[in-house]
């Protein structure tokens, strides 16, 4: 059974430089391990008109999904999940409700409050040392 993280919050910067700032550092750091050339975004979010809502909704999107995944395999789990959070800001339900599923399903999910803390977790998860 997988596990849900909670990182430590951050004030600065939005979710989506926040999300920049660890693909980049990803990119960089794959050379220590080739699993980050592997780390994607999931474009679940943003702002979309009712057609092409409708559209990406018949194309499977689904809400709640988490923002990154990793597809390795690691510490008895079958890969790592992320969705990152900036300040204040809470997961959904929908995103809980994923989470939770996700992680019975053998996934390492963890919610990160900016780069630094999905950074961390990345780093743990596939025992990078600084």
């Amino acid at each position: 059974m997988g596990k849900t993280l909670i990182g430590a919050r951050v004030l600065s910067g939005s979710e989506e430089q926040e999300q920049m700032q660890v693909i980049a550092w990803a990119r960089l750091m794959a050379r220590k391990d080739s699993a980050l050339k592997m780390l994607f975004h999931i474009p679940n979010g943003g702002k979309r008109g009712k057609l092409e809502a409708i559209r990406f909704k018949k194309m499977g999107v689904l809400a709640g999904v988490p923002d990154l995944f990793l597809p390795a395999p690691r510490k008895g789990y079958a890969g790592l999940f992320i969705e990152m959070k900036v300040g204040g800001n809470r997961i959904t339900q929908q995103q809980a409700e994923l989470i939770h599923g996700l992680s019975n399903q053998g996934y390492l999910c963890s919610v990160c409050y900016g780069a630094d803390a999905a950074i961390k977790e990345i780093s743990d998860y596939l025992g990078i040392r600084k």
